[in-house]
């Protein structure tokens, strides 16, 4: 399982970082590896808010349909479109198919580093 150093991490199975300012959250590659083939993802639009813990979207997969909770409290600045399009991305390369860009932060989940996280995947296989 590939987790990068630099990246924090959700017990729910997203990660986030950190960028000019702007907290980018994508899926993990325990997520990805666990759903198999994602063939469509339901996205919040640019301008909405979202809640530390709490759902803001859903990635549909040829297992089953699943939940993808927010690390972080704020505006919704950016929506990876191209994912829309080319959902295989987050298969191919999860650590660079963010999904949203997430302005005027007010609160974070617990977040982990990855030797916590990887722990958490541990407990889960």
């Amino acid at each position: 399982m590939n987790n990068p150093k630099e990246l924090k991490y959700t017990k729910t199975h997203e990660w986030v970082k950190e960028e000019d300012g702007l907290f980018v959250v994508g899926l993990t590659d325990f997520a990805q590896d666990a759903l198999g083939d994602i063939v469509f993802l339901n996205l919040p639009l640019v301008g909405d808010e979202v809640t530390a813990g709490e759902v803001f979207g859903d990635v549909e997969s040829v297992k089953a349909v699943s939940d993808v909770y927010s690390p972080v409290t704020g505006k919704v600045a950016a929506v990876n479109d191209e994912l829309l399009e080319n959902t295989a991305m987050i298969n191919e390369d999860c650590y660079n198919a963010w999904l949203i860009k997430v302005e005027d932060v007010t609160g974070t989940e617990e977040l982990l580093d990855a030797e916590a996280y990887e722990e958490v995947c541990a407990n889960e296989a």
